[in-house]
């Protein structure tokens, strides 16, 4: 396991970044140098890929306290491998949790959540992976503006055995404008960083749309967000249309469609906000379909079924 987590660190070598370092018991660090912040790994029958995910965080420059690894209920042996897996590490940093049963990722997502110690949660999807320097970016941002309550970045899609894309210069950090124009691009979960004690969580009766519904939630309620210009985690598939639960668009545009009346039901979107979001919508949900029907065509892949990848 070593032995892959330094081929990790090597194949998504970045240069130093030109930033003021950190003071010792900075927010977000503590003084040992390990970022406090609890990696939240949902896990559904992920047996050929939480290690490498796993990898990628043991490789972080500025490594996390804790990383919980929660099995859905995958039935198949992934609760033994994640508990093999946890025993390459040292002591105590991987912890494992289990699902009664198989009930999406939003259930252990949370359960993961209320299991965290730390500070900060990043998440982290089982076929995801990371960028070395990704956190260590990530909590210079919040040391630097104690009000930021969620931070993140942008994603890419590119094969597993890829270099991470290279950092961009300059590094900057914007802040999130409080409407949802952008919500579904600019919060891919995998990116993200937020609050421990923020008083919201993923509904655990949706299993398309909970994590947009989250975001949502949190910027719409006010709460700082900001964004960090540079790519520090990689899709190793499409973001939709390409299996899984995404994979099925109708139910994906479905789902979004019903968290934003839930948005509405809540107060935090206005009736007109919600016309003008729906008929966005539906021109992205048409440009889902013809992308993914182009990309199909060109890899001679069948029609996708609605198949269940996770939960």
């Amino acid at each position: 396991m070593v032995d892959r987590t330094e081929r990790v660190r090597k194949k998504m070598a970045a240069p130093a970044l030109a930033l003021p370092p950190l003071a010792t018991g900075s927010a977000g660090m503590g003084s040992t140098g390990v970022a406090s912040v609890s990696v939240v790994v949902p896990c559904f029958r992920c047996g050929d890929t939480i290690a490498e995910a796993v990898a990628s965080v043991a490789a972080q420059i500025l490594r996390p306290a804790e990383v919980l690894l929660v099995d859905d209920g995958s039935g198949d042996g992934t609760l033994e491998c994640l508990q093999r897996l946890a025993r390459h590490y040292p002591e105590g940093w991987i912890k494992v949790l289990s699902m009664p049963c198989n009930g999406g990722p939003s259930g252990a997502r949370n359960l993961g959540w209320e299991h965290a110690t730390q500070t900060w949660i990043a998440f982290l999807d089982a076929d995801d992976t990371w960028h070395p320097h990704k956190l260590k970016l990530q909590m210079e941002v919040v040391a630097r503006d104690p009000q930021i309550a969620v931070v993140f970045h942008p994603m890419n899609v590119q094969a597993r055995e890829a270099p991470a894309p290279a950092l961009t210069y300059p590094l900057k950090v914007t802040l999130a404008k409080r409407h949802l124009l952008r919500i579904r691009t600019s919060f891919p979960t995998a990116s993200v960083v937020l609050r421990r004690h923020l008083p919201f969580r993923f509904d655990e009766n949706r299993k398309r749309a909970e994590d947009f519904l989250l975001w949502a939630q949190i910027l719409l309620s006010g709460y700082r967000c900001a964004c960090l210009n540079q790519v520090l985690a990689s899709w190793h598939k499409e973001p939709f249309g390409a299996g899984g639960l995404s994979g099925d668009l109708a139910a994906m545009y479905a789902a979004a469609l019903d968290a934003r009346r839930a948005l509405h039901a809540q107060g935090l979107l206005g009736w007109w906000q919600l016309q003008v979001l729906n008929c966005i919508s539906l021109v992205r949900h048409a440009r889902r379909h013809i992308l993914t029907f182009a990309r199909r065509r060109a890899h001679g892949m069948p029609r996708q079924t609605n198949s269940l990848k996770s939960q």
